[in-house]
């Protein structure tokens, strides 16, 4: 597996913003909510030039402040995630929110981090713009708490107590340094747990979702690994072709695996009301083999299927 990931440039950043209002809420999709407003920030903040992808990507949202926030309603011209974790809707004083920045390909830049990503979310955290900064809305009343940046499963600091450490080298391959690509012998996995809800469908089918198959999963895992590889239109087949013809085998045998292992139980329903193609929940496989793994891993790290930009399509394994 190792040279499958070693061409994979991905930055993760976790940022931690500590509430200094006494309440605030956040949208039924977070993400989306985050993207809708740092984007706009950034676009305003950047130059002319600079400037005209991201407004060409922000749709007419920023002048409709009732617009309601939806998968959809938002995106970035850059390859990106913005992951919330899991919580409540509300949150009070000094508690925090947590929530993961990924970079993806090309645009894992440490210093496009720092020169435009980092000051769109100061700002955002002290905002008046009546656009953003509403009624127990979180723009305008928080503080960045902490940033960090993953090396392997550590979090090395990155601002701390409100200081940016200049000497932190953040580089788009210390995401896998150290990582255990491993799984307990001894240990029997079957349930994967949705943490977020995800639109595993095939392109053109517009209803009907399905509980993807494990098979599903390895296979939205290449078409996954396309924002990886340079070029407008590039394919499956393409991802296919770049991989060393040892790890091509492996993997399509671990493909081969899985690809007839039932699916015993499931509790997956949509996770909102108004978008019931979004679904959620778990599902228990009659076994999840050991060598997919490693790629499933891999998977939830990259998040599947549409609306990865709002941190949909991210999942746990035990």
């Amino acid at each position: 597996m190792w040279p499958f990931i070693e061409s994979i440039q991905l930055i993760r950043y976790l940022i931690l913003c500590r509430v200094n209002r006494s309440l605030v809420r956040l949208s039924a999709i977070p993400g989306a909510e985050f993207s809708r407003v740092l984007g706009a920030i950034i676009a305003e903040r950047l130059p002319t030039i600079e400037a005209a992808a991201w407004k060409k990507a922000i749709p007419d949202w920023m002048q409709e402040l009732a617009m309601p926030i939806s998968p959809e309603s938002t995106n970035w011209p850059i390859e990106s995630v913005l992951f919330v974790y899991p919580g409540k809707a509300h949150y009070g004083q000094d508690e925090l929110i947590a929530w993961e920045l990924k970079l993806l390909g090309k645009c894992a830049e440490h210093g496009f981090f720092l020169e435009v990503i980092l000051p769109a979310i100061e700002q955002a955290s002290t905002t008046a713009d009546p656009r953003w900064h509403q009624l127990n809305r979180l723009w305008g009343r928080f503080d960045i708490e902490a940033v960090y940046a993953a090396i392997g499963s550590r979090w090395e600091p990155v601002v701390s107590q409100g200081r940016l450490d200049l000497r932190c080298q953040v580089t788009p391959t210390q995401w896998n340094e150290g990582l255990e690509w491993t799984s307990n012998p001894e240990h029997v996995y079957d349930r994967l747990t949705w943490v977020t809800p995800f639109d595993m469908r095939p392109a053109g089918n517009k209803h009907n979702p399905a509980a993807p198959m494990l098979v599903d999963l390895l296979e939205g895992l290449i078409d996954r690994m396309r924002v990886f590889i340079s070029g407008k239109h590039t394919t499956v087949q393409d991802v296919w072709n770049t991989l060393p013809e040892t790890e091509r085998t492996a993997l399509q045998q671990v493909i081969e695996q899985v690809r007839d292992i039932p699916l015993r139980r499931h509790n997956l329903g949509p996770a909102y009301r108004r978008w019931p193609d979004l679904m959620q929940g778990w599902q228990r496989f009659a076994l999840i083999p050991h060598p997919a793994l490693p790629y499933l891993e891999l998977a939830s790290i990259l998040h599947l299927g549409r609306h990865t930009h709002v941190g949909f399509g991210t999942f746990q394994i035990n």
